[in-house]
């Protein structure tokens, strides 16, 4: 009886939930600060210091858009603008996936079985496909195939063909080039005048928000529509025109011309960023197009019912009763897409883009400083997907229900 009672306590002891918390979490730190000690110790005879991004950098970059940067800038300077380059990218890819997964998704609920269909071959294909082999088929087999320089696609076409053997003339006024060299836009340049209308165009936007809030007012009080929102474009329209007219029209249009290895004049959109948007966005697209989708589909079925009953048609009920509710749900697994095509963009060290991995790369070559780098790294990425989780969470809270 002895024994036993003595063996009884300490079987007691280590069943308390608390002591093995308490153990589990001691011997986990115990493992992570030895770790960390090991690595300071293999670490502690390397130089990990950030001085050289303040060197000659040695090469350049020239797929900047507006910006040249050459071997003589410094090598911050050019992992600046490979931040920048990523940050345009994502940014874009953002924008265009979340209306192609919106377009796709709601395709996929149509009842159009042809619709339905197409969306749906669109969407398995592409999310069961890996992205690195889309970017390298949309750069190689396709942008890669276009005619060079001399032999520049005009934008819009000089004709147009309806059947093998019939064209229709077309106006073409060399609006823009497609090439194997890339796409050649025009882009806005600012002349005298532009900050007079950079101030109208705050007093447009103020005046269009109160006008918007007396329409809404008054549709509220006489229950007649008003129609507040296109109130609000219409007069800010009309005051950023009048605006745009009393500052002495201060845009001008550069216009792109086909050069003998290059364009003149315009913006240039390079086929690496064409293949690498392209691909982004229709991998991207596919996996919010099945986020909308569900998300819609968890909507319970009595609203669009109800919503039908009281006369609204199929557009009316997806935008003023089913998306709404929808996007409750939607916001944060397309917040981990948004994530993801931000991380994916470098993958664009397949096709030499020179975003933030191919730059910081090349910047490794050059001085041997790994770690460094692949800190500064890390900490760009971080600092990128907790702007964009920031920026969505904020959002997502605007649509959140409060409850007890």
């Amino acid at each position: 009886m002895t024994g036993i009672s003595a063996i009884g306590p300490a079987l007691g002891f280590w069943r308390n939930v608390r002591v093995r918390r308490f153990a589990i979490q001691t011997a986990f730190l115990g493992l992570v600060a030895a770790f960390g000690y090991y690595l300071f110790d293999q670490a502690r005879d390397l130089e990990l210091g950030f001085d050289f991004l303040d060197g000659r950098a040695g090469f350049d970059i020239s797929h900047q858009f507006g910006t040249s940067y050459g071997p003589n800038d410094r090598r911050l300077d050019l992992y600046l603008a490979g931040i920048v380059n990523t940050i345009r990218l994502a940014g874009v890819g953002i924008i265009l996936a979340t209306l192609l997964g919106l377009v796709a998704g709601v395709a996929r609920l149509s009842g159009n079985w042809l619709v339905s269909r197409l969306a749906l071959v669109y969407v398995e294909t592409v999310r069961n496909t890996p992205l690195l082999v889309q970017i390298i088929f949309w750069y190689i087999a396709v942008f890669l195939q276009l005619p060079r320089i001399s032999d520049s696609i005009n934008l819009p076409p000089d004709t147009i063909s309806v059947l093998p053997f019939i064209e229709i003339p077309f106006i073409s006024f060399d609006f823009a080039f497609l090439s194997v060299r890339g796409l050649a836009l025009p882009w806005a340049t600012t002349e005298d005048g532009f900050g007079l209308w950079l101030i109208l165009l705050f007093i447009a936007a103020a005046a269009a928000v109160a006008v918007r809030f007396w329409r809404a007012q008054r549709q509220e009080r006489t229950g007649q529509p008003s129609h507040p929102t296109w109130w609000l474009l219409g007069t800010f329209a009309l005051i950023a025109f009048l605006g745009f007219a009393i500052a002495g029209f201060p845009l001008d249009l550069d216009r792109p011309e086909v050069g003998e290895r290059s364009y003149d004049g315009g913006i240039r959109v390079t086929a690496e960023f064409a293949a690498l948007l392209v691909a982004l966005v229709t991998y991207t697209g596919a996996f919010i197009a099945e986020i909308v989708r569900g998300s819609l589909q968890a909507v319970p079925k009595g609203q669009t019912e109800a919503s039908a009953a009281v006369g609204l048609n199929p557009f009316q009920r997806l935008s003023l009763v089913t998306l709404p509710q929808a996007l409750r749900i939607m916001i944060p697994p397309i917040t981990s897409q948004y994530l993801n095509l931000t991380k994916n963009s470098s993958l664009a060290v397949a096709i030499a883009f020179p975003e933030l991995v191919g730059v910081s790369r090349t910047i490794i070559n050059n001085t041997g400083q790994t770690i460094p780098m692949f800190l500064i790294v890390m900490a760009t990425y971080l600092l990128m997907s907790l702007i964009i989780s920031l920026v969505m969470n904020t959002i997502h809270s605007r649509f959140t229900l409060e409850t007890r």
